[in-house]
């Protein structure tokens, strides 16, 4: 076979692909070579020693080239004079193994005990026992007891915090260097060494803050020892002692698959999320989390949850029964009839946007819906979104990625992580943007435009793609409204585009150039500063059809959404305006009046959620939602992945699922629904919506081996810590482009672009942004980041803004009111606020700014 090699490990004959390290092939073969410092995600170091083996080859005759055979007819083997480490020796035609030899055997065993001379003997307190690799290969291969003497034990510091989130037992440290490769192989946060030499040699971080980086956590998932734990989980449980349960993070668009980790708690009473490990899905997340999907979990046991409906009397909100809450609201929207609006927020799972849209559909008869928050470009996503299959894992020589008016570290965390591993593996990276971001390190070229002009930027990418004759030939027969869009674009030159955005003209070219001659392309879009949302992601999109990269894997859009359910609220509900006033408003998962957005003014306001927000202190009724771990639920990544999560601990007080509260009202509406789990719902959306099709709980469960193991006893040595995927590696529906026959339609919408001179409002999303879930993460205190206008020194010396005052900004009619940061990174004429809380009722933008600086009692404004 074309690209493989012959080898024998143990007196086995194996094909491999050449030039595998043999530590690899061995594991896919089932055979186990011990390793510590090896991880299968990191490049190899031969540090530890533990993989030592033996290594030949068979002996050819000078003259016949055959193998020279011994006196009973088998290959004669010329073995090297060392053992070889398996984890840096790769596999080559004719190599000979052993991994199990006496000569093996002792290497293996000397190394264990010199690393055991001064490791304490905490197993009993240790986090790690009863999941660590030392403990496990000690076991297997170790000696039954030491030689070394006990007051020549090293000791060293048992508690070195490497910043909030991490902390070290510099004693149970056997140097193996995992987390420091990680750090600057995965995360590209070189903030871990090693410091002194010999005995002595330690761990330090030398960033600041310290451990500076968003991945921290997964250096304890790959640390083979009980060195490195989190400060959330620390001394809290035994392995053995946590039920795991199969769960998806809710953050961010990736759709990381996750495990929650619970047992009952004496402390508090109940069940409890004890912490929460990385669940292998090689397409999705790999074996990495964000330390945001790691730590921001304890809302959904927080105090100050809602526990029991409340109901507005004499003017404040009191508890009342589920049965009373209940009458009353259905009441209401019964006499709201079609005029009843409602609004929904995008964490919510595909089940409850379901029976959301139908209860006003069916039981209303009403049109008046809208997700929250509002995006952009849904409809160019299922059009020409990622084709079916796409994996940044396979991405390398030929691919190009662009990331466009989105901070990818900042909004999508571990896509960051693996569009990183593309461009190592050899993949061309674009980053284009109004501001500076990690990405850029790998980018190539690095488009700075002018917030505001992002349309712009693709139209003079697609004026000279066009002028250059580089639409792609298998495209044209499909595609629809070119000589439109030729028209259109006749009427910009690249020097007029070159000066409105601040790109140069050349800069232009390239990226047409680029997107034309690449094998494969994923475009990355986000919303920082986007003015005009449809003509941005409508140009993409015909960037892409034009060079015929849609319809097929690893090509088209890929939005940074929000949340991890955007594209099912998208799905279900969608974008749209509601009227200013309504006789009732029923709210659920979202706080526009918390967040600044516009909100009908309403006769009667139903809030449902989990904490009483802003908007729930004004409403009429209020009633308690589960969150996501305490039901069966499913969401929709932004690469329109259906997957499946499972309900991990019980209710707090009596608060009930979306699902089920829509289900009790509909009854009271006069609707016969009869559903009796999550996923009954599921089953109906699998048999009559399109895009869902098939897409059953079942269908989602399904698994398959992946490479590597990780999780078992068995091979925690090899993968780490993170759990293996039995809950389902769920499945995408495809975008329209991937029809064998669909027509490619392109599109026109000239673009709305800031006038001269204008002050722009410029929405920016941060991981860490304070909020109500971070509000509620001990751990991640001193890491959020405040809300405030954040403004360049020159600007706010214009406008007389002074740090910290208290600012009312006007924006487009609706109004926020912020502390002034001053910021030298925020360009000129900008003014940054969270994306969060950007107040426009429809896309996140930037837009022209007026000032009401509050000054006492009075204002005044600029």
């Amino acid at each position: 076979m074309a690209g493989t090699v012959r080898v024998v490990i143990n007196d086995r004959p194996i094909e491999a692909p050449a030039g595998a390290l043999v530590v690899d092939v061995a594991k896919q073969a089932g055979i186990d070579i011990p390793v510590f410092c090896y991880h299968p995600k990191l490049e190899p170091a031969g540090m530890c020693r533990m993989c030592l083996v033996e290594v030949g080859t068979i002996k050819l005759d000078p003259q016949t080239r055959q193998p020279v055979l011994d006196e009973e007819g088998r290959p004669v083997v010329q073995w090297m004079p060392r053992l070889q480490t398996a984890c840096t020796t790769r596999v080559a035609e004719g190599m000979v193994v052993r991994t199990h030899t006496l000569q093996v055997q002792e290497a293996q065993r000397a190394i264990l005990e010199f690393l055991l001379t001064s490791h304490p003997l905490d197993c009993p307190i240790c986090d790690k026992g009863g999941e660590c690799p030392l403990q496990n290969l000690t076991l297997r291969y170790g000696p039954a007891e030491s030689r070394f003497d006990y007051q020549d034990k090293m000791r060293q510091e048992k508690r070195v915090p490497l910043g909030d989130l991490i902390i070290l037992d510099r004693e149970r440290c056997i140097l193996c260097g995992r987390c420091i490769r990680f750090q600057e192989e995965i995360a590209d946060d070189p903030v871990l060494g090693f410091s002194d030499r010999g005995r002595g040699m330690e761990i330090i971080t030398f960033s600041d803050p310290p451990f500076a980086s968003y991945f921290s956590g997964n250096t304890t998932d790959i640390c083979p020892v009980g060195a490195l734990t989190t400060t959330d989980f620390r001394f809290r449980a035994r392995p053995w002692e946590m039920t795991p349960i199969p769960s998806i993070c809710p953050h961010c668009p990736v759709g990381c698959n996750i495990t929650l980790d619970v047992r009952f708690s004496a402390h508090k009473g109940g069940w409890d999320i004890l912490r929460v490990m990385p669940r292998q899905h090689e397409q999705v997340n790999e074996i990495w989390i964000c330390d945001k999907g790691r730590l921001v979990h304890h809302f959904a046991t927080a105090e100050d949850r809602l526990r029991q409906p409340l109901m507005r009397r004499n003017g404040e909100l009191v508890p009342v029964s589920w049965e009373e809450a209940l009458d009353r609201v259905a009441e209401a929207l019964r006499e709201a009839g079609a005029r009843a609006a409602g609004i929904i927020g995008d964490r919510l799972p595909n089940e409850d946007l379901y029976l959301f849209r139908r209860l006003f559909e069916e039981a209303l008869e009403s049109s008046w819906i809208t997700m929250d928050p509002p995006v952009f470009g849904g409809e160019w996503v299922a059009r020409y979104g990622v084709g079916v299959g796409t994996d940044f894992g396979r991405m390398g020589p030929g691919s190009l990625i662009v990331v466009m008016a989105g901070d990818l570290e900042e909004e999508a965390p571990v896509w960051f992580l693996r569009v990183r591993g593309a461009v190592r593996r050899g993949a061309r990276l674009i980053v284009a943007g109004g501001k500076p971001q990690k990405a850029e390190r790998y980018a190539n070229p690095i488009l700075r435009y002018r917030f505001g002009t992002e349309a712009l930027v693709l139209i003079g990418a697609l004026r000279a793609l066009l002028e250059e004759g580089r639409v792609a030939p298998e495209a044209l027969p499909r595609l629809e409204g070119l000589e439109a869009l030729q028209d259109a674009l006749r009427r910009y030159s690249l020097e007029q585009i070159s000066r409105q955005t601040g790109v140069p003209a050349e800069s232009l070219r390239e990226l047409a150039r680029a997107v034309a001659e690449a094998r494969e392309v994923v475009f990355l879009f986000g919303r920082e500063g986007v003015m005009d949302g449809e003509a941005f992601v409508g140009m993409a999109a015909n960037l892409l059809a034009l060079t015929g990269h849609v319809g097929r894997p690893n090509n088209g859009l890929l939005p940074l959404w929000p949340h991890g359910n955007t594209q099912g609220a998208l799905d279900f509900i969608g974008v749209r305006s509601l009227p200013e006033e309504v006789p009732a408003l029923y709210v659920v998962g979202a706080d526009p009046l918390g967040d600044g957005r516009p909100m009908p003014r309403a006769g009667f306001l139903v809030v449902q959620d989990l904490f009483l927000t802003e908007t729930a202190r004004a409403a009429d009724v209020v009633l308690p939602a589960q969150s996501w771990a305490e039901r069966d639920g499913t969401f929709t990544s932004a690469d329109r992945r259906v997957q499946r999560f499972y309900k991990a601990i019980p209710a707090v007080g009596e608060a009930r699922g979306d699902w089920e509260i829509f289900i009790a009202l509909a009854l009271r509406l006069g609707r016969q629904w009869f559903y009796l789990s999550p996923e009954a719902v599921m089953d109906e959306i699998a048999r009559t919506i399109p895009r869902y099709a098939g897409m059953d709980y079942g269908a989602l469960s399904w698994t398959q081996p992946q490479w590597p193991p990780v999780g078992t006893s068995r091979d925690l040595y090899f993968g780490g810590t993170a759990r293996p995927n039995t809950g389902g590696l769920g499945r995408a529906w495809p975008s329209e482009a991937e029809a064998p026959e669909a027509r490619w339609p392109l599109a026109w919408k000239a673009p709305k672009i800031p006038p001269e001179g204008a002050v722009l409002a410029v929405p920016v999303r941060r991981l860490y942004h304070e909020g109500t879930l971070i509000a509620r993460t001990p751990h991640l205190r001193n890491r959020a980041i405040p809300l405030a206008a954040r403004v360049h020194p020159e600007t706010a010396r214009g406008l007389q803004l002074e740090v910290g005052r208290m600012v009312t900004i006007r924006v487009n009619g609706q109004e926020v009111r912020l502390p002034v940061h001053i910021d030298p990174a925020v360009p000129p004429q900008v003014l940054w606020l969270p994306a969060s809380l950007v107040p426009r009722a429809g896309v996140l933008e930037a837009f022209p700014v007026e000032f009401r600086v509050e000054v006492g009692d009075g204002t005044f404004s600029r």
